[in-house]
């Protein structure tokens, strides 16, 4: 339970920060596969579904609300540490992943897959690094219609291993808008302020709905996917989850360094530890 909970938090966080792939850090857990199961036979296999999504969803519930109380605190005060850190849990999937092919003859296509999603990943990071204008969140049924569509698209990047929803947000214009949301809608919460709640409902709740039917109809394809061509889709993660690590430095994620002087020895040095400690656990929560 308390080890699905972990799991279920890595996976929020990494949801949570541009250009990092909730659907790679499944992977790198080795979760992926069961957890588009229990979602495409959320009702045939209701009560063992449901043991195993809860205590993730629980997890990624923490770690949105981390979100809104310090998770932006500390990519801006130890950026290069914490972006190293993920880059260590991504790394840490390859020997998960490479146990899925070993074995098996290369074909010139499983190449082709990998190449061809390490293309799209560092591609929308290299054309993609800035936010687009912020969106508008007023209600009204054309702002709740767009919030659904929105959820729907950024859920579908989320579930795809190296796709990354939080990305997708910044680049339509909705990432800020909608963390802002969170954090105030928390805070209204927490103080009983009635107008505030009603307002992060009319906001959150259409989004949510977006999010929750872009997972049911993302998970089925990519299951079958896997059932049909199980090899290809392995290679073509494999090219995304070594693709993210590039996409991270091309979002920016070590921009900080240019500015650190002296520093720069002390970060990257922390930064190191961090990766391996990224990578160890991966590999722990992946067994």
């Amino acid at each position: 339970m308390i080890k699905s909970i972990l799991k279920g938090m890595l996976i929020g966080i990494a949801n949570i920060i541009p250009g990092v792939s909730g659907g790679t850090m499944m992977v790198s857990m080795g979760i992926y596969d069961k957890l588009i199961h229990c979602i495409t036979h959320l009702f045939s296999e209701f009560k063992e579904s449901v043991k195993f999504l809860f205590p993730i969803a629980i997890g990624m519930g923490i770690a949105i609300i981390a979100s809104a109380f310090g998770l932006e605190w500390l990519f801006e005060s130890f950026p290069v540490e914490a972006n190293l850190l993920f880059i260590g849990l991504i790394l840490g999937s390859l020997p998960v992943l490479w146990k899925n092919v070993k074995g098996s003859r290369i074909k010139a296509g499983h190449l082709v897959a990998a190449l061809a999603f390490f293309g799209l990943v560092t591609g929308m990071a290299a054309f993609g690094g800035t936010e687009g204008a912020a969106a508008d969140l007023s209600f009204g049924l054309v702002n709740v219609i767009k919030l659904f569509v929105v959820g729907v698209i950024a859920s579908a990047t989320m579930v795809i291993p190296g796709g990354s929803g939080s990305m997708v947000l910044m680049l339509l214009g909705f990432y800020q808008p909608v963390l802002s949301a969170i954090t105030d809608f928390i805070e209204a919460a927490t103080s009983l302020d009635m107008d505030g709640i009603l307002v992060g409902i009319g906001i959150l709740a259409p989004f949510g709905i977006g999010v929750v039917a872009g997972i049911f109809a993302v998970a089925k394809l990519v299951e079958i996917i896997f059932q049909k061509f199980p090899l290809y889709a392995y290679w073509a993660i494999i090219g995304l989850v070594v693709a993210s690590p590039v996409a991270i430095a091309l979002m920016g994620g070590f921009a900080a360094l240019s500015g650190m002087g002296a520093l720069m020895i002390a970060h990257l040095a922390a930064g190191a530890v961090a990766l391996a400690a990224g990578f160890a656990v991966a590999m722990k929560l992946g067994e």
